[in-house]
């Protein structure tokens, strides 16, 4: 193989490792705001119950 085409090979290697790593940052990023989202969701939830007992059991008799 001759310099050019190692340099070509090389080359392609280096930006295909760059996307895949752009690639994954992207992700992270996306997975942070979702955690983030979901943490500001469940503390906003009503941490108490209306009434405890309610909805524990269904009546399926008809």
């Amino acid at each position: 193989m001759d310099i050019a085409a190692l340099s070509a090979v090389m080359s392609n290697q280096q930006v295909r490792s760059e996307a895949g790593l752009a690639v994954m940052n992207n992700v992270k990023k996306v997975m942070e705001q979702d955690g983030s989202r979901l943490i500001d969701m469940l503390n906003q939830a009503n941490p108490a119950a209306v009434h405890p007992a309610k909805g524990n059991r269904i009546d399926i008799k008809a």
